[in-house]
């Protein structure tokens, strides 16, 4: 077989892993669905979840959408002086933060610190046979383990992205009438006016997609782990890789569809 048929053939069976990736994903994702809206449910599993995916993740989103807040409003300040186009900030801060900026950097952060948290306790009860545990007493992994925590992320992280975009504002307000003299009251007006219905509409639906798309990959690949202690590593990388990867995704598809002209 010459070097083109070798070529050709990598590519091929690189393709085919994919397809299968995809296949294997979406297949996970619809069945995850169904078990969140049919019988039995596991509501104290869901009140863990949703502690540990919603209040415990407020301090690392409040503290991000603070500074990034701060820094665009340095950033667009800057630019616009350029072309005599500083009363612009509170607007473009508004809308940068509440279509895109906050809806991705709460999904970003929740796939860094919950994704990874997921995919290395379920990857762990796998390797210790826990999971195994679980089967022997007649329950449902996916309905346990998998749907609690689908189901909370997906409720709780739109409520993380309101209140970071809200902070991610407020935090662009601080710079901007502490250190470049814009007015007060001005400021938030303007920022109140400019914000519309679909744009909070938008910011709260990019959120329960990522919620979903987070929580969901992280107990894909605890679930499909190996055995041993570097299955639990190859886990919890590939899980906040592929996460990350799918809110980006994600990201643009919902943008398209929303303000698509």
């Amino acid at each position: 077989m010459n070097l083109g048929l070798k070529l050709l053939a990598a590519l091929g069976r690189a393709v085919l892993r994919g397809l299968r990736a995809i296949g294997s994903v979406t297949l996970f994702a619809l069945e995850t669905a169904r078990h969140i809206v049919t019988p039995p449910f596991y509501p104290r599993a869901f009140r863990s979840a949703l502690m540990q995916i919603g209040w415990l993740s407020l301090p690392v989103i409040g503290l991000t959408a603070l500074f990034t807040g701060g820094a665009l409003v340095l950033q667009i300040y800057a630019g616009g002086a350029r072309f005599d186009a500083q009363a612009v900030v509170p607007q473009i801060v508004a809308i940068g933060m509440v279509r895109e900026l906050g809806p991705v950097l709460v999904g970003l952060m929740v796939a860094a610190r919950v994704t990874t948290s997921i995919a290395a306790e379920i990857a762990t009860m796998k390797v210790t046979e826990q999971i195994d545990a679980l089967i022997t007493l007649s329950t449902d992994p996916m309905k346990y383990l998998t749907a609690p925590r689908v189901l909370a992320g997906t409720l709780t992280v739109p409520v993380l992205v309101a209140v970071g975009d809200t902070i991610g504002i407020m935090g662009g307000y601080g710079v901007a009438t502490g250190t470049l003299g814009f007015n007060a009251a001005s400021y938030l007006r303007d920022t109140v006016h400019f914000i519309e219905p679909l744009d909070i509409a938008t910011s709260l639906t990019k959120g329960a997609a990522f919620g979903y798309i987070a929580t969901m990959m992280g107990c894909y690949y605890g679930l499909r782990a190996s055995r041993g202690a570097m299955g639990v590593g190859l886990a919890t990388k590939g899980a906040v890789e592929y996460a990350a990867v799918l809110i980006l995704a994600a990201n643009f598809a919902l943008t398209s569809v929303f303000f698509a002209q």
